[in-house]
């Protein structure tokens, strides 16, 4: 049958819906029938429940575990997150590649449900993978309930009806939304190394690591703080099966966020120097500070960047 990353996701899914008040979330239902998950907009949310959520995103195929870490002289919560298949729990379910628009209301999606829906489509068809469950659920980026319009709409690109469909929410204000966010390390490492040319299907087994950033209450600052988590404090590594070592020893030269002209600056001044415009930055930028590659074939290991704890302590203050 193959992994259903919408079924294993589900199990996880019942552990919020099932112990809200443990998890700091809240449970609701939609006047369609869908199940929404809160975790950060009228509640609290934490850590418990982003680790949960960075587990759903991966579709059930990765496991977060979140402990405490030393960059430089400073010390901040961290996650650590691992899979044994990279390519599903990252491109085929936790990539945050679908836009979601319906009327005023936008969002970006991720989660499992994109293996229903087949967003993107080309990223679906270049791993090879479509998900066949009978019920999906989407993790949107937001500090808005989406209304019924929108998840009648997602049900049906996921060809479910909206009783089979759960959504939960993680602003990027909160606790629950840094900690997924920085969840995401291994994601961000593997996208990166596809555009430099790496097919993402030599991926065998990942791991990566970063620190959860301090809360803002503003989202253009606790926007800023999650991308410079991955930037400038994100460790992400590879296991791969690769025949021509000389391409991968150059594909790794140009791996971290270090390659980029932009690097070295908190991201809240990049952002204000691009005009508030993400497509005017540089898109070298957008990878974890060390990137890790161990080829199977031949037993090397290859490494590149590093860790900046001067451009973490400068960003999570500002």
């Amino acid at each position: 049958m193959g992994l259903s990353v919408n079924r294993l996701a589900w199990r996880l899914f019942e552990k919020l819906e099932e112990n809200p008040d443990y998890y700091g979330v809240k449970v609701g239902k939609s006047p369609s029938g869908a199940t929404i998950i809160d975790a950060g907009i009228e509640v609290e949310g934490g850590f418990e429940a982003g680790r949960v959520i960075t587990e759903i995103c991966m579709g059930g195929c990765g496991k977060a575990r979140i402990g405490s870490s030393k960059y430089g002289d400073l010390e901040f919560p961290s996650i650590f997150v691992y899979t044994d298949h990279p390519v599903i729990a990252t491109l085929g379910s936790q990539y945050a590649g679908w836009q979601i628009k319906e009327g005023n209301y936008f969002a970006i999606g991720s989660g499992p449900a994109r293996a229903l829906a087949q967003k993107p489509r080309e990223i679906c068809e270049e791993i090879g993978y479509k998900d066949t469950c009978s019920r999906g659920i989407v993790v949107l980026e937001t500090d808005k309930f989406p209304h019924d319009e929108l998840l009648a709409r997602l049900a049906k690109d996921c060809r479910i009806t909206c009783g089979d469909l759960g959504i939960i929410l993680t602003p990027t204000a909160s606790l629950a939304g840094a900690v997924q966010v920085s969840g995401r390390i291994v994601e961000t490492g593997i996208h990166k190394l596809r555009k430099l040319g790496l097919s993402p299907n030599v991926i065998k087994h990942a791991w990566g690591s970063a620190p959860i950033p301090p809360v803002h209450p503003k989202f253009k600052q606790a926007m800023a703080r999650s991308n410079d988590a991955i930037l400038y404090g994100g460790t992400a590594a590879y296991s791969v099966a690769y025949d021509d070592e000389n391409k991968l020893a150059h594909i790794i030269e140009k791996a971290s966020s270090k390659s980029s002209r932009e690097y070295g600056k908190p991201f809240l001044q990049i952002f204000k120097d691009a005009g508030f415009d993400f497509y005017k930055i540089d898109p070298n930028l957008f990878s974890p500070a060390v990137i890790m590659i161990n080829n199977e074939n031949t037993g090397n290991a290859f490494s590149n960047g590093e860790l900046n704890p001067a451009v973490l302590k400068k960003s999570f203050s500002m």
